[in-house]
């Protein structure tokens, strides 16, 4: 499973980065065609929807940022479409809330799609339904999201493609660290390093959700790798074994 945030896939203020995401597909494209099946988690739909409405700031009211994202989807996934065929590929777009994970049946209704498109070599490409989503039925972020489907799914990896190389030994606001290339434990030393600088209201560029999605994966048993999506090729470095941003280990993880 590969997570692609927001800043990777836009720019200009919520135009789609075409360019690139071609380059994220070409790399899906190839895993797929060596015989890993690829599930695809993509923000960017509230993003590409401000671009087409020509609103030049993140909206805060609930209507507008569904409203942006009514108009982002479609966009975001055509892109998507027309890009994947280049390599003969068909994608599925696949919409959730938190309550397609809370309720069994529509648990497993969620897997037995996915399963479905999988089997068909479809990629599916999953979004929260930020259109009808209020606060009670959100997941909130779509790192959370991407660890609740990869368990699901029974994914071996989640990859979590951000703008940072991985997780630091410091937080960014206690000025360079190292980068950590390994954590066999979420532990709270850990968590403290996604922790936001003093004063502040959410996490350190987007760090504490990524921990967060780590600890849910990995109670299931699901790895998880954060790194930085700037280069795409760096999917294929990494699935060939190379040490490229942090991989948080699970005891039954034998490898790519």
């Amino acid at each position: 499973m590969v997570k692609i945030g927001t800043s990777l896939l836009t720019r200009d203020g919520g135009h789609l980065d075409r360019p690139l995401m071609s380059q994220f597909v070409a790399e899906l494209a190839r895993f797929q065609r060596q015989g890993i099946e690829v599930v695809l988690v993509s923000s960017g739909a509230i993003s590409a929807g401000m671009g087409e409405l020509h609103w030049t700031k993140r909206p805060a009211e609930l209507s507008k940022k569904q409203a942006a994202a009514a108009v982002g989807q479609p966009r975001l996934m055509e892109t998507y479409r027309q890009l994947f065929r280049r390599y003969g590929i068909s994608v599925g777009q696949v919409l959730l809330t938190r309550e397609d994970f809370k309720n069994r049946s529509r648990r497993q209704n969620a897997q037995a799609t996915l399963e479905t498109l999988l089997a068909a070599h479809v990629v599916p490409i999953i979004n929260e339904n930020d259109t009808v989503a209020v606060d009670e039925i959100r997941v909130g972020d779509n790192d959370t999201l991407g660890a609740l489907v990869a368990i699901n799914i029974r994914a071996n990896v989640l990859i979590l493609l951000t703008d940072v190389e991985g997780l630091y030994t410091k937080p960014p606001h206690h000025g360079a660290g190292a980068l950590i290339p390994c954590v066999d434990k979420i532990t709270a030393a850990i968590e403290s390093l996604a922790h936001a600088a003093p004063g502040s209201d959410g996490g350190t560029g987007g760090m504490w959700t990524k921990i967060r999605a780590g600890k849910i994966a990995a109670r299931h048993g699901v790895a998880m790798a954060i790194m930085s999506g700037k280069k795409p090729q760096n999917l294929r470095r990494l699935l060939a074994g190379e040490s490229i941003g942090t991989l948080f280990m699970t005891p039954n993880f034998s490898g790519f």
